[in-house]
């Protein structure tokens, strides 16, 4: 490794702003997430972090401007012993998400700035450090990174979301599992499948299934209720009736009360989706008048229905 100051791109009398300024421009640069196809941005990127790692720590670095210590803060020994577990870092090639296939890990300053500058922790998230470490010695080496997590869209059939049935879901892997819906499922809600992600150094990611409800040619959710426009003829309304009417689970004959009016709302308890804490919501029916459009009868009556032309509907809109 070279001078450590040349490493960086600053003067030897650098402030420890310009040091840390230096080193994030060149982490973002050369940062191996970014350079996947580059190994020797990952080279380098391993050099610059190594010297911003020891010129970050003010003891280091007075022991390396007075020559106490080498580039990977070994002691310098006469004939060329040194680098003991006081300093120095080390590759551990894994197969991992960095770039040339290697895994990083970093401690110490290093590791502060890079968790700032990519929103990671020590082990690295999905597909980040583990392979190096310039912890001096002090502490564990960092577990290989898992693999990345695989995110999956499930468009679940209405009814079938209704009624909870599994799903059969095949993975990326070409493996199939069977998805348990769980009670009160929202649009967007995510379930994780743990170890069936993508393989890794430290293990298998998970995968990623987020929920959504087909849409229905005629039911509507509402929360845990279920909303349908049912439609009745006008001797139904008129008379009352057992109309026959689709639910989630199959088809129910509802009562039509004698009178009733287009808008009117029926509710039949429980034929809705299942509520987190239990039970489950409603079916809620609105009744909707269906006058066909051209009726000879029909016509005939309603011209000669005198009586209903004294109501008037709207009279409470005035």
């Amino acid at each position: 490794m070279s001078d450590l100051y040349s490493t960086l791109g600053v003067q030897r009398g650098a402030s420890d702003a310009e040091i840390k300024s230096a080193y994030r421009k060149l982490a973002k640069e050369l940062h191996p997430d970014r350079n996947k196809d580059n190994p020797k941005a990952a080279e380098k990127f391993s050099e610059v972090t190594a010297a911003y790692d020891l010129l970050s720590d003010k003891d280091k670095r007075a022991q390396y401007d007075r020559g106490e210590i080498d580039e990977q803060g070994n002691p310098k020994m006469p004939f060329g012993f040194g680098g003991g577990p006081g300093g120095g870092y080390s590759r551990t090639h894994t197969g991992g998400a960095g770039a040339g296939g290697e895994d990083f890990s970093f401690a110490g300053a290093a590791d502060d700035l890079l968790s700032e500058l990519f929103g990671r922790g020590r082990r690295g998230g999905g597909g980040g450090f583990g392979g190096f470490d310039f912890g001096g010695g002090a502490g564990p080496r960092q577990a290989p990174a898992k693999g990345r997590n695989v995110a999956y869209k499930l468009a679940v059939d209405f009814a079938e979301a209704a009624e909870l049935k599994p799903q059969r879901v095949t993975l990326a892997s070409g493996k199939t599992v069977d998805l348990k819906l769980p009670a009160g499922f929202a649009e967007g809600q995510q379930i994780r499948l743990a170890g069936q992600g993508e393989a890794g150094p430290g293990g298998s990611g998970d995968a990623i299934v987020t929920l959504r409800t087909a849409p229905h040619r005629f039911f509507k959710r509402d929360g845990d209720d279920i909303r349908l426009d049912l439609p009745i003829r006008l001797d139904e309304a008129v008379l009352g009736a057992k109309v026959k009417a689709p639910t989630t689970s199959g088809s129910v004959m509802l009562s039509v009360p004698p009178g009733a009016s287009s808008g009117k709302v029926l509710r039949l308890k429980g034929k809705g989706f299942h509520k987190k804490d239990g039970g489950r919501g409603d079916l809620l029916v609105t009744l909707v008048i269906a006058i066909p459009e051209s009726d000879a009868a029909l016509k005939a009556f309603a011209e000669g229905w005198d009586s209903g032309k004294a109501h008037d509907p709207r009279a409470g809109m005035a």
